[in-house]
């Protein structure tokens, strides 16, 4: 057997470990020696479900790119009442739709809803059982972000479309989205814990932050860290240079606790601090540099 040396970039391997799913992860280590989608079911001796949903969740962690073409017509047609009669009469696929879309919002969706909701199948093209999953997510997604009310169906419209962009249409790949989605946002409120922002909900700004920070590699320890140093310098959260610290210990490749405590220890300069200037003493060689940065580009 030949031997087979595969170099790993560092990031593909955080974000497989923190995924925990080991089909995904040995998928992953397949294609990176040469294999073929194709043949992985057979060569890794997996289902061929298993070996789909784990090439889905490595499409979702942004480790597999195999763009999907989607033709969609220009402009959205522009459905009518006679249009929503004629498809619930046509089949019960539609009308299964309608009843487990009110059920899980808890409304009688009105004329213009049941439209939007034709349009995410006629339109987009999406599998009913997807549109489902889709809904759900989007439920869930709301409750996790604080929301108590059900999710309108426009912004549900608006998710279908990052779907259909995405090319997730089908079960395996509807399914391995909500779950590594849902799993960002638990993670997200343990932040959120970490930086004592309450029940309240994130501005789009924030959860964004926050998301790049988890996608930078940082857990909860490390956004603590920096949360406390900004807390010491600015006399609270401040977003831009919270996140100047983080960028720089990202950077620099120091990702857990140890490594930050360790790259960012400076003895001798501080206790050479004058006196009077304790703000600037609590501040390491990184987190300077982050502060630098931050005032140059004006955050």
């Amino acid at each position: 057997m030949d031997e087979v040396l595969v170099s790993l970039p560092l990031d593909d391997v955080r974000k497989l470990l923190g995924a925990a799913a080991p089909d995904a992860a040995l998928l992953y280590l397949y294609l990176r020696a040469g294999g073929s989608p194709a043949g992985a079911a057979e060569s890794l001796r997996m289902t061929q479900s298993r070996a789909d949903c784990a090439l889905a969740s490595l499409r979702q962690m942004g480790l597999w790119d195999e763009p999907k073409e989607r033709i969609l017509p220009a402009q959205p047609p522009v459905y009518t009442e006679r249009d929503i009669a004629r498809e619930m009469e046509k089949g019960h696929d539609f009308g299964m739709l309608v009843g487990e879309a009110q059920r899980r919002l808890g409304r009688i969706l009105s004329t213009e809803e049941l439209k939007i909701l034709l349009s995410l199948t006629d339109y987009l093209g999406l599998p009913i059982e997807v549109i489902g999953i889709l809904i759900n997510y989007c439920i869930q997604r709301s409750h996790a972000r604080g929301g108590t009310r059900s999710p309108s169906m426009r912004m549900i419209e608006k998710e279908a479309y990052h779907w259909a962009d995405d090319g997730i249409d089908t079960l395996e790949e509807a399914a391995a989205y909500m779950q590594s989605q849902l799993e960002r946002q638990s993670r997200a409120s343990g932040v959120r814990r970490v930086l004592q922002l309450g029940d309240r909900r994130l501005t789009p700004g924030e959860e964004k932050y926050i998301m790049s920070w988890l996608d930078m590699g940082f857990g909860e320890n490390e956004i603590q860290m920096a949360y406390e140093k900004t807390c010491l310098n600015t006399g609270g959260l401040k977003w831009a240079y919270c996140n100047s610290i983080l960028r720089s210990w990202h950077e620099q490749g120091l990702h857990t606790a140890a490594d930050i405590q360790a790259g960012d220890r400076q003895p001798s300069r501080r206790q050479q601090t004058p006196a009077g200037s304790a703000g600037q003493g609590d501040l390491g060689a990184l987190e300077r540099e982050a502060v630098a940065r931050m005032l140059r580009r004006g955050e």
